[in-house]
């Protein structure tokens, strides 16, 4: 792959992003880094397959549910599965903003960096279809 400078990108930006969102690899150098321009759903599909990221569990309990992420401290209450999966949705959120701020250089939660791109670029509807297993 062809890294381009950030001069060149900024001159190309269409090109760039055409190239990418056809699931074309475009790097993007500046200084001493490199990033990679990708399409979001391409890479959303790699993130919920993801074996890092574990998928949720629901569990039915006393006249409710609870939704759990296995191996991270999220996790939601609900009366019905949907209220659940809805609280789920906001703890997630919290957590990623959590883990931007704060949470992304503490050891037990640097290795969470896949979980927060798949909740940080998903939308509601999609980290619901993804809890409920839909999304398959």
């Amino acid at each position: 792959m062809t890294y381009l400078s950030y001069t060149d990108t900024r001159r190309h930006l269409r090109d760039a992003l055409n190239t990418a969102e056809a699931g074309v690899p475009v790097g993007i150098s500046r200084r001493d880094r490199r990033v990679a321009l990708v399409d979001v759903n391409l890479l959303l599909e790699l993130l919920t397959s993801c074996p890092q990221v574990q998928r949720p569990v629901a569990v039915a309990e006393d006249g409710g549910w609870s939704v759990l992420l296995p191996g991270t401290p999220i996790a939601a209450e609900g009366d019905s599965l949907d209220d659940a999966v809805e609280e789920l949705i906001v703890a997630l959120r919290e957590y990623a903003e959590d883990w931007i701020e704060r949470l992304k250089n503490a050891p037990n939660h640097a290795d969470n960096w896949p979980l927060v791109q798949l909740v940080c670029l998903s939308t509601d509807a999609k980290l619901a279809d993804w809890i409920r297993g839909s999304d398959r």
